[in-house]
């Protein structure tokens, strides 16, 4: 079992400069605890993601850090120019030292698409090709490319990745259709949701991977050489009641954050992707782990055994958290959980 950290960078009271030198301190507590990797999101027009630019966020934390892996998850790869992100993924892996891991997406968020003048109907489409330049043009000394959003013709390819032929590509799936096909794409993976329905993705990866016959890029650090991981929003304290008394105000500014735009625009047709409405209904659906460090291992292992995961991916910055709460929380997970799991 590996551990790392997922991070939406939402906003809080503090000043932006203030919140990301926290956010670097941050990262540099869970590299010092032996977290595998560090993963950010990538947001646009809204409080929920104040690093809308992944790429230059964490050319700061690679500058700043020496081994915990790095990447986003997922960069939104249709407000891009694909021969513009194949410079920055190759200008990053260097940088960072060959430590970069490749989230790839469409966008979940049809508001944010429209505000960027991208259609969501289309998005799908523009995705798969923009992903498909991407590969092919990291491994190409020329670029050649016709398709029905995109034509390039014998550009030079200057730039080539730390990591040969590629950094390893991810993706991040909420339904089973979407898992399906980043696992034909050999992938690693990771989800989210209620517990059966974060099955279900994981099911349909592992059998568009079985389809495959394996990821591109081993990972022999995992188990079956693939990550498989699902992501949960955790607070650790002394005791179950002290989790979460103190920890249910900062999900609830996490929570306002994330569906502000919802509240704002008229529902879009077909989109029906929502968190739980509640603290409480979260903890029922066990998106979030909140509790001792007893409860809190016995909820990682149950899970990890329901879904059939080896990558536990956490977040433990979120809402006006300061910082020493979540490095308290860290470092409760740290000492009293990781540990004792770390054999699954």
């Amino acid at each position: 079992m590996q551990f790392g950290i997922f991070d939406h960078v939402d906003r809080n009271d503090r000043p932006l400069a203030k919140q990301l030198d926290e956010r670097i301190a941050y990262i540099n507590a869970a590299e010092d605890a032996g977290f595998y990797a560090y993963h950010v999101a990538e947001h646009h027009c809204s409080p929920i993601n104040m690093v809308p630019v992944p790429g230059l966020f964490l050319t700061a934390a690679a500058r700043e850090t020496k081994r915990i892996r790095l990447g986003p998850l997922v960069y939104l790869l249709t407000l891009y120019s694909p021969l513009r992100m194949i410079e920055e993924v190759a200008l990053l892996d260097h940088l960072s030292h060959g430590r970069l891991e490749l989230g790839v997406g469409r966008g979940v968020s049809p508001f944010e698409l429209n505000y960027h003048n991208v259609s969501y109907e289309e998005s799908r489409d523009i995705f798969v090709e923009a992903c498909e330049i991407l590969r092919k043009g990291l491994v190409s000394d020329r670029l050649t490319h016709k398709g029905k959003h995109y034509t390039y013709t014998d550009v030079p390819m200057e730039l080539k990745s730390f990591q040969q032929p590629t950094p390893p590509f991810w993706y991040a799936a909420s339904n089973p259709d979407s898992a399906r096909w980043s696992g034909e794409q050999g992938c690693h993976f990771v989800t989210l949701g209620a517990v059966a329905s974060a099955r279900a993705n994981i099911d349909g990866f592992k059998e568009g991977l079985k389809k495959r016959g394996g990821p591109e890029t081993p990972k022999p650090e995992f188990s079956g050489n693939t990550a498989i991981g699902v992501h949960r929003q955790m607070f650790v304290a002394e005791t179950d009641a002290e989790a979460k008394r103190i920890g249910k105000e900062f999900h609830d500014q996490h929570h306002h954050s994330l569906s502000k735009l919802r509240r704002e625009n008229k529902e879009y047709p077909g989109f029906s992707r929502g968190a739980p409405s509640s603290f409480e209904n979260a903890i029922a659906e066990r998106t979030i782990i909140y509790g001792s460090p007893e409860t809190v291992r016995a909820e990682v292992e149950r899970q990890t055994h329901e879904l059939g995961i080896n990558y536990f991916v956490g977040s433990f910055f979120f809402g006006n958290m300061k910082l020493e709460d979540s490095l308290r929380s860290l470092k409760l997970f740290t000492t009293e959980v990781m540990p004792k799991v770390a054999a699954l």
